[in-house]
């Protein structure tokens, strides 16, 4: 590569990191309203993402039943099965699940997404990652639900 190509490419990054700077600045003197409202399009968003991607785990694996997930902690989907085991009186329950759940706005000012998955009533994944809304960049989420998601079903699909 000459230098001039590379110059060019010097360049444009140092614009790039204007413009963040820039952005971080307007971001910063948001409102506490302002926030909520960004924190609420996030949510819908990763929640979109959230139902597509279960659904198709679900549709993977016939028996999982699709939820959507609303209460006070925040918002999100779950997708569970219940199986039964064995024979005669060594019958046992097994119980799959997988959820992800977009945590209510807080004063903390950040977006959190938790995901808690078991698989024939053991625990096999719990994750957690957040962001301050002023740094908030929904492609790192939605690559987090999709890994997630993608480990989880691997490891379903070991245990079938």
């Amino acid at each position: 590569m000459d230098f001039s190509t590379r110059l060019n490419k010097a360049v444009e990054r140092g614009r790039q990191q204007r413009a963040a700077v820039e952005r971080q600045q307007e971001l910063s003197q948001l409102t506490e309203e302002e926030l909520r409202t960004l924190h609420a399009q996030a949510r819908v968003d990763l929640s979109d993402h959230i139902d597509l991607c279960l659904k198709q785990v679900a549709d993977q694996f016939p028996g999982f039943e699709f939820h959507s997930v609303i209460n006070p902690d925040g918002f999100g989907a779950r997708i569970s099965r219940d199986n039964v085991r064995g024979r005669g009186r060594e019958m046992s329950r097994q119980y799959s699940h997988l959820e992800l759940v977009i945590r209510s706005f807080s004063s903390a000012h950040v977006l959190e997404i938790t995901a808690r998955g078991a698989i024939a009533n053991k625990e096999v994944i719990q994750r957690s990652q957040y962001q301050k809304l002023l740094e908030l960049d929904l492609d790192t989420f939605r690559h987090l639900i999709d890994q997630w998601v993608l480990e989880y079903a691997e490891k379903y699909a070991s245990q079938g």
